[in-house]
């Protein structure tokens, strides 16, 4: 009897000895996903609950040493919910490590140079990793409410840039971080700007800034341009571009501006009303907002499209005339 009690004994030390050592040698195995692997622990999700999903997701497949290695290195209630990105060949304690860091997986949308706004919520509704909460025009006007900032059109005043964020992060968060960027830049920009500028104030510069963001995409014309039209400022004459009447016509521009197109009745038509349009009608970067606010000198006052992304600068009507036929009337069929 006392020799079967001793066998019994020593087999379940062999058991034991057999975990304690499978247990050691599964803190130093890597990981078994080949590929990176993203992972979310949810909210509240308990450490058993996180150990099963490893393995359902093939990083692991021995989940309760997961959570025995938890308890050992006394992170078992420190692990952070969020989005993971698990990369392959790292050990168990690194796992722990990163999950107990917080380091969660960051998400990135772009709001480009140029964009009008309804362009940049369209970019920010088509990535899932947000939460969307503008869905409606009443939303933006909620939006600007929450800007302290109800007066303004929400046109062009949104930072174009690339914004990281951790998924669940709300659309209003991306967005109010690039209007606080537009106020910053806006702010020390203007404050750098030469002297004698026909703008009262810093939205003039931000108007016409998206205009040249709008009218050159050439980072060496955008202060010739500028100049052009801060000339016609002062000399009290429309500016006549184009892209404020695009942008005035709305959805009636079907991509093909025409001879009548010129002549609608919009505010942003700056064929027929002299001076700036009533407000942005894009977001402009930072390269044209320095431009707008110090415009290269010169005496030109007209530019045509050379059709090759550049202008053509001209000093008089005439010289502006035959630029026009040498570039343009020469493509007409």
């Amino acid at each position: 009897m006392k020799r079967a009690a001793a066998i019994v004994l020593i087999l379940a030390a062999a058991v034991v000895i057999a975990a304690v050592n499978d247990f050691l040698k599964s803190i130093e195995r890597p990981v078994a996903n080949a590929e990176p692997v993203v992972f979310e622990i949810a909210r509240g999700q308990g450490l058993k609950d996180i150990a099963s999903g490893l393995r359902q997701a093939g990083v692991i497949d021995e989940p309760w040493w997961f959570v025995l290695l938890a308890w050992e290195e006394g992170q078992a209630h420190k692990l952070k919910s969020g989005e993971y990105e698990i990369p392959p060949g790292i050990d168990r304690r690194r796992l722990l490590a990163l999950f107990a860091s917080g380091r969660v997986r960051q998400h990135a949308v772009t709001l480009v140079e140029g964009w009008t706004f309804r362009q940049m919520l369209a970019a920010l509704q088509s990535q899932p990793a947000l939460e969307h909460r503008i869905v409606a025009e009443s939303d933006v006007a909620a939006l600007m409410r929450m800007l302290a900032r109800a007066e303004l059109d929400p046109e062009g005043r949104f930072f174009p840039d690339t914004y990281f964020f951790t998924k669940g992060t709300p659309d209003v968060e991306i967005l109010k971080r690039a209007y606080d960027r537009m106020a910053a830049v806006l702010a020390a920009e203007w404050r750098r700007r030469v002297a004698e500028l026909p703008y009262r104030t810093p939205d003039d510069a931000l108007i016409m800034a998206s205009i040249i963001e709008k009218e050159t995409a050439r980072p060496e014309e955008r202060r010739e341009v500028a100049g052009v039209l801060v000339r016609r400022l002062r000399a009290g004459m429309p500016l006549q571009v184009d892209p404020t009447v695009i942008y005035g016509l709305g959805e009636r521009y079907n991509g093909n501006l025409r001879r009548e197109d010129l002549k609608a009745d919009t505010p942003y038509n700056t064929y027929l009303h002299r001076g700036l349009p009533p407000a942005p009608i894009a977001a402009p970067g930072l390269a044209s907002l320095r431009a707008a606010l110090n415009p290269a000198p010169g005496d030109s006052l007209y530019y045509v499209a050379r059709g090759d992304g550049g202008h053509r600068f001209s000093r008089t009507w005439d010289e502006h005339r035959e630029a026009v036929d040498r570039y343009q009337k020469s493509k007409q069929p």
